[in-house]
């Protein structure tokens, strides 16, 4: 969601009449614009930008024509803060004012002043502005924006906002705009996609969403993904659109966070591990390939060993092909950082170690079933650069695995084709074409 906003900005600045630079050029400071786009899920995101910061303020004292702007989510969390604290910021804006960066940047480089405006509710979706996007043939389309969920570790709501959902028209236009421009694979965006169509009343417009996604193969939309969805709000609908629609891809992410049900109600999570349980076999009898993602928060506070052992149990029952682990992070602001029995670093790190080395097997496991099989293979623009070394390019399988192809070299950005898995590690496979 962030790599789309970051496309977004980008787009608003050309508009303007900017043209992008690669970044070991923005950083000799030879711009006029030098944009970051912040993320505040994490801690060490605000130690980055204000160490990016510092070096921008050496490079400003070389370049005074420099313009440094700053916007998302820490902005909007922080924008006093990073006034005071970064000289080397003109701009700052937030998740909901995208719209207003043109007059923003104008304003401060007409009257030499900081610029700090951060709007509390979302005015206009970003969608409706231009994007430059990072991919001609994988687009990102956001359906919808903020979150009604009040999960107890998390600062989005709070940065984003209530949900707010896109016309269903809108979305399928934009759709329509980047499959005309050569889009093959598009992933729908949102904090929690499958409660799109609340707001209008309708708890059946994600599904209904995903079938007219159908309707764009036969003009060339080969791949449909999601992401993310949310387990309290995931119904049967969705599954059985997942798999009576053709583009729509057999792979799902869907966050865990935690296989304690005490811990998943301190989250505020709304389901419990029986439920998460329930929900994937239900996917992997509609879909029987689905390769299945998660997220998992490892010392949450309050967490004992008797819940991080029910964790572990839920992941060796679920068998994910991989898992995104974080170490719990406190975030000011959230009803979590404030909880008795902040687990100590020295045992989050132990668990989180034990679990790494658990789902590891796991991920190896099931890569390994891949071995033999003849994949789908779409070349994939961060991955698919071509190595002179072992003449190699990359890709993704349609479970969104990725995948390494010998002798591919001749193979382009976007190019779908079929090969066979030959070798399977727990975070990649190899294989050569069919």
């Amino acid at each position: 969601m962030n790599v789309h906003d970051s496309e977004r900005i980008a787009g608003v600045l050309e508009e303007m009449g900017y043209t992008a630079v690669d970044r070991e050029v923005a950083m000799t400071g030879a711009v006029s614009i030098f944009a970051i786009n912040t993320c505040a899920v994490r801690e060490n995101a605000a130690n980055k930008l204000y160490g990016h910061l510092g070096k921008l303020l050496e490079l400003k004292k070389t370049n005074p024509e420099l313009t440094v702007i700053v916007g998302g989510c820490l902005a909007q969390k922080d924008k006093d803060e990073m006034a005071k604290r970064a000289r080397a910021v003109d701009v700052v804006f937030g998740t909901h004012n995208l719209h207003n960066l043109p007059r923003l940047i104008e304003t401060a480089i007409e009257t030499n002043k900081a610029q700090v405006e951060v709007l509390p509710r979302l005015v206009q979706f970003p969608s409706e502005l231009s994007a430059k996007r990072g991919s001609k043939h994988s687009a990102w389309v956001s359906i919808s924006m903020g979150c009604n969920n009040t999960c107890t570790f998390c600062i989005v709501p709070q940065l984003r906002g209530k949900e707010r959902d896109r016309r269903f028209e809108d979305v399928v236009r934009e759709v329509e705009a980047v499959v005309e421009n050569g889009a093959k694979e598009v992933t729908l965006l949102g904090q929690n996609v499958n409660s799109y169509g609340s707001e209008f009343g309708d708890r059946h417009l994600f599904s209904k969403l995903l079938r007219k996604m159908g309707e764009f193969q036969e003009r060339g939309l080969e791949r449909v993904r999601f992401t993310s969805p949310h387990p309290a709000s995931f119904t049967d609908d969705v599954i059985t659109a997942m798999a009576e629609t053709e583009n729509v891809m057999p792979s799902l992410h869907m966050p865990l966070q935690s296989g304690s049900d005490r811990l998943l109600r301190l989250m505020r999570r709304s389901y419990n591990s029986a439920r998460f349980l329930e929900i994937l076999n239900k996917v992997r009898t509609a879909i029987p390939h689905a390769a299945i993602t998660t997220d998992i928060i490892v010392g949450f506070p309050d967490e004992t060993e008797e819940d991080f052992e029910e964790t572990m149990r839920v992941v060796e029952e679920a068998r994910f092909s991989s898992a995104y682990t974080f170490e719990y992070s406190i975030r000011p602001g959230t009803p979590a950082a404030t909880m008795e029995n902040q687990i100590t670093k020295p045992v989050v790190q132990e668990r989180f170690e034990r679990l790494l080395k658990v789902q590891n097997a796991i991920s190896l496991e099931e890569q390994q079933k891949q071995v033999g099989r003849e994949v789908k293979v779409m070349i994939s623009n961060t991955q698919g650069r071509k190595d002179a070394a072992d003449n190699r390019v990359s890709g993704y399988t349609e479970d969104g695995r990725l995948i390494h192809l010998d002798d591919a070299c001749d193979l382009n950005e976007g190019d779908i084709v079929s090969a066979t898995v030959s070798y399977a590690a727990p975070f990649h496979l190899l294989g050569s074409r069919t």
